[in-house]
């Protein structure tokens, strides 16, 4: 197996240029730097990519924290990152945690560790003193760590008007409104408060149903819907995420309710799920390559050396129509 000094040889230079090349550490002269790359090329050099890393005292990783990647917001989001970070030079290290309440910590002390160079993370596993600890590159999405740890989020005030006016416009009365857990701060928050308000505001019946702290899953998705029908609560209107608002309208079919004569439904986040069903949910669309990009793109600068306080990217929602509220 060629090495260096092969390179060096081959290229008639020395071992010094053929490491400021490789390590980009000083410069090299364009012809120089042609006969190099000719002569790793003949003798099939790989650099030693490990070795380059330790050099510039980085990894070249990137761990990406989600609750459950099966969730299809989180699907699309991860797949958005790997391609961000691919750009940029990072490789993705992928923490799936919704098998083990411990698996958020162990990557984050794999940035103590020095294993990382940064972390983006969407879990709500964590307190956030135990992210305070942490002084090293890291960016949240939708959830408040602390005032040196950037946030990337939507308009969700925004979008929960959407959500309801959508509705009323419909001539919905009596709303089943599935919220998020308020264990943590978030900025998810607000599309609940904003759509409760708006509901209110216009005399709407509103039953809100508040899920469990951190639960994304299919199977707690089917439990909630089973548990809302045995309850018989009397709805027209369902806003809720996109896999739930699905699973809570094939129960209603199922139960020979007309979507959308007899019930309308608004999904949120507007994933690939919504337009893969029959009919067709309307949605308020979360930008997901945007947040992707905006958190790859503040955790490049981080780690570049910038500094942040109390710092919020916040990216606008639409709404998109399907049949799901045509009366």
């Amino acid at each position: 197996m060629a090495g260096i000094k092969d390179v060096a040889k081959r290229a008639r230079v020395g071992v010094g240029t053929v490491s400021r090349m490789l390590n980009d550490s000083g410069y090299v002269a364009e012809g120089t730097r042609e006969k190099i790359e000719i002569a790793m090329k003949e003798l099939n050099y790989t650099p030693n990519e490990l070795a380059r890393n330790l050099y510039h005292k980085r990894t070249g990783i990137i761990a990406v924290l989600v609750p459950n990647v099966s969730n299809p917001f989180f699907s699309e989001f991860v797949d958005h990152v790997e391609a961000e970070l691919y750009e940029t030079g990072f490789k993705m290290m992928l923490c799936n945690a919704a098998k083990a309440c411990s698996a958020e910590r162990e990557y984050l002390d794999m940035q103590n560790r020095h294993i990382v160079d940064g972390v983006i993370t969407g879990v709500h596993s964590l307190d956030v003193e135990e992210y305070k600890k942490i002084h090293k590159p890291i960016v949240a999405l939708d959830r408040y760590l602390g005032e040196h740890i950037p946030v990337v989020a939507v308009d969700h005030k925004e979008g929960g008007r959407l959500a309801a006016e959508t509705l009323i416009d419909c001539g919905c009365r009596k709303i089943l409104h599935f919220k998020g857990a308020t264990a943590v701060k978030s900025p998810y928050h607000d599309r609940h408060y904003e759509f409760e308000r708006v509901m209110k505001k216009n005399q709407v019946e509103t039953y809100s149903y508040e899920l469990e702290w951190n639960r994304f899953d299919s199977e707690y998705y089917r439990e909630v819907v089973a548990d809302v029908f045995s309850k018989e609560i009397d709805f027209d209107g369902v806003f809720a995420v996109d896999e739930l608002a699905i699973e809570c309208m094939n129960e209603a079919i199922r139960r020979h309710f007309k979507v959308p004569r007899d019930v309308k439904f608004v999904a949120y986040d507007g994933t690939f799920i919504t337009e893969m069903v029959e009919p067709k949910m309307t949605a308020v669309v979360q930008p997901i390559a945007s947040l992707a990009k905006e958190s790859v793109r503040l955790l490049n600068e981080l780690i570049g050396g910038r500094e942040y306080k109390n710092k919020r990217v916040v990216l606008g929602v639409q709404i998109r129509k399907g049949n799901t509220t045509i009366s």
